[in-house]
């Protein structure tokens, strides 16, 4: 594609950026033999923007560096639009605004993939689909635009789970998003796309957007970090919807340091003051829902991990949150599919999309034509009543958001812990069912089941690697904290980096 840059210059730049000491918050080590790389596609965000910023690596470069990325990961289908000149101009724009001596941003010469759900001006917003294909809203997303006011530079969109609805990224119309550390895998939905792109070195930093696990789930499926804020923190304003209630944008990254460097551009609050060590760290483990019936792997190497933040310092609170799976089943799926259809069709007239609720669907893959005949239009099988949604949104609802502040509360906690699937990634093409420890299960049931009070419940979370199991497959753990905890979130996932380490990148 473009081949600017000797192994000489990316090492140097890579050197000064490490020298300088612009590091993410948790540590840099070796998992399973492989040796982290120096290639300027493997410094984090934070680097490569202090060295952007300081003169150390010109924009075009690194942007140029990322590009070659993405067209050695082609196959892994992480994009859905992705136009390089455009990119690599918007760099060198970068490049002339810091020879000009003008004030420079926070994200200056950031190229930051977007999700295909949240509205960019420069690239069509299909929402993963085929009806959408052509719509190209007036202009950015609020998300969007803080990022590019910033200097950051939109590197195209990323392929997702059709209209966001599911967890696999099996998209019917723009083909499979593939999983880096190991192609014949999901990399996890909705987001999959951005997921896989910062996972393969295509991008540190990408956006997603997580109704129920759009975030974390890739994350997890991938093998990076994810953070899902408190509800309502980041602007979701512009982003194709599912449920107000629930949806949430947010970044994934390859460290926790970056995902701060996230927080500190969109919030505007200063200061992420990390903790030296986990001595003292309240975590409750949720046994009855959030380990019940564990892929014994992943069982493995949460236990283990848990057993090395107990040896730093932290303390595990056993303690299960009450009625916690009744509350889930009465609030999560009735809200979601009732809210859909006015959501998205408020959404289709609001932005000018030129077509109909109607028309997406009629025009959308079968997979989707099928969950929404049965769920969510009129006459399906299992559509929600409006009396239903009602008690919901009303009843259940608050009834949850109050018993997890309590349990927090009650148990002087600073956040949850648990592993955020209780599965690795399953097979492209176990889209309804897949295996567990030799059984056939509900894929909704096992991805499903965990992301869930964290996303319904409106609270942050915050997914890490813990390892790679015995497939060389990612397994994560999800930190779960209080309504409004964010930094002290991101904090605690410094000191639990610190801990855990960061895992080998997938070799593509």
């Amino acid at each position: 594609m473009i081949d600017r840059l000797t192994s000489r210059r990316e090492f140097l730049a890579w050197s000064i950026a490490l020298a300088s000491g612009v590091t993410a918050c948790g540590k840099r080590d070796e998992r399973a033999g492989i040796a982290m790389t120096t290639s300027l596609a493997d410094l984090s965000a934070t680097e490569a923007v202090a060295a952007m910023r300081r003169g150390d690596l010109a924009a075009e470069d690194y942007a140029a560096a990322l590009l070659e990325r993405c067209e050695r990961g082609e196959s892994l289908n992480a994009f859905i639009s992705l136009q390089p000149e455009r990119v690599l101009e918007a760099a060198r724009a970068s490049d002339r605004l810091r020879a000009s001596g003008a004030e420079l941003g926070p994200l200056h010469g950031l190229p930051i993939p977007i999700k295909d759900s949240v509205n960019t001006k420069d690239y069509p917003t299909t929402g993963g689909t085929r009806a959408l294909q052509e719509f190209y809203p007036a202009r950015d997303a609020e998300l969007v635009d803080r990022l590019v006011r910033a200097g950051a530079i939109v590197m195209g969109k990323t392929n997702i789970h059709e209209l966001s609805f599911g967890w696999t990224s099996n998209n019917r119309t723009f083909g499979a998003v593939r999983n880096p550390y190991d192609p014949s895998r999901i990399p996890g939905g909705s987001s999959g796309g951005s997921a896989a792109a910062v996972a393969a070195r295509m991008a540190p930093i990408a956006i997603a957007e997580d109704t129920q696990g759009s975030i974390r789930v890739p994350a997890a499926m991938c093998g990076i970090c994810g953070f899902r804020p408190t509800l309502g923190r980041y602007p979701n304003r512009g982003v194709l919807p599912i449920t107000p209630l629930f949806d949430q944008v947010g970044p994934l990254a390859r460290n926790v340091g970056d995902l701060a460097l996230f927080d500190r551009v969109i919030t505007g609050e200063a200061g992420l003051a990390v903790p030296a060590n986990l001595s003292g760290v309240r975590l409750g483990v949720a046994r009855e829902y959030f380990f019940d019936r564990l892929d014994a792997e992943v069982a493995r190497i949460t236990e283990r991990a848990l057993g090395e933040l107990t040896a730093a310092g932290a303390e595990l609170v056993e303690a299960d949150v009450p009625e916690l799976a009744r509350l889930i089943e009465l609030t999560t799926t009735p809200i979601e599919l009732y809210h859909v259809m006015p959501m998205l069709t408020a959404y289709l007239a609001e932005f000018d999309a030129g077509v109909t609720f109607d028309e997406v669907i009629a025009r959308a893959g079968d997979d989707i034509r099928e969950a929404f005949a049965e769920f969510v239009l009129p006459g399906g099988k299992h559509v929600i009543a409006e009396e239903d949604f009602i008690a919901a949104r009303d009843v259940h609802l608050p009834a949850l958001r109050k018993t997890l502040e309590d349990y927090f509360a009650a148990n002087q906690l600073d956040a949850m812990v648990f592993p955020t699937a209780q599965i690795a990634a399953p097979p492209i093409g176990h889209d309804t069912e897949t295996e567990l420890n030799g059984r056939s299960v509900s894929l909704e049931d096992v991805i499903g089941r965990n992301i869930s009070p964290g996303s319904t419940g409106g609270l942050p979370g915050l997914v890490i690697p813990a390892d790679l199991n015995s497939e060389g497959l990612p397994v994560c753990l999800e930190f779960d904290g209080p309504k409004g905890s964010d930094l002290e979130l991101l904090a605690l996932g410094c000191a639990v980096e610190s801990v855990l380490g960061q895992l080998p990148p997938p070799m593509i």
